[in-house]
């Protein structure tokens, strides 16, 4: 089994803080360009909801137990915020506990690629 680097879009295409939305084999992504010049990728779905917004989330961070700084993504809609890095849910709003599924990125140059399911 092996994985596969998908070209999503190019660094132009993202702008910083903004999410966009991306289409891979039927599933939706969501990629933000962090102020510290990063890309991260994870599901667009919003697992409380149901619905795909996470792109038009907002990005911000919070100040984790070990204080460290983990870039965040809030969902638009109920507010749920997620580490970018690891997917999981660091403000459920009184809600369970609901990760996300959380993509490698790579950059070629320009071009911005994601690390994709394995395949056999």
């Amino acid at each position: 089994m092996s994985a596969t680097w998908i070209p999503v879009c190019t660094m132009a295409d993202l702008e910083v803080e903004r999410g966009r939305a991306a289409l891979i084999e039927g599933e939706q992504l969501a990629l933000f360009l962090l102020s510290d010049g990063s890309v991260r990728a994870v599901s667009n779905l919003d697992p409380y909801s149901g619905a795909h917004v996470l792109s038009r989330g907002i990005v911000g961070s919070r100040t984790l137990v070990d204080g460290t700084e983990a870039p965040t993504i809030s969902s638009p809609l109920h507010k749920q915020a997620w580490d970018l890095r690891t997917g999981v849910v660091l403000e459920t709003q009184g809600k369970d506990d609901r990760s996300i599924p959380v993509f490698p990125v790579g950059v070629d140059g320009d071009r911005i690629l994601i690390r994709w399911k394995e395949t056999s």
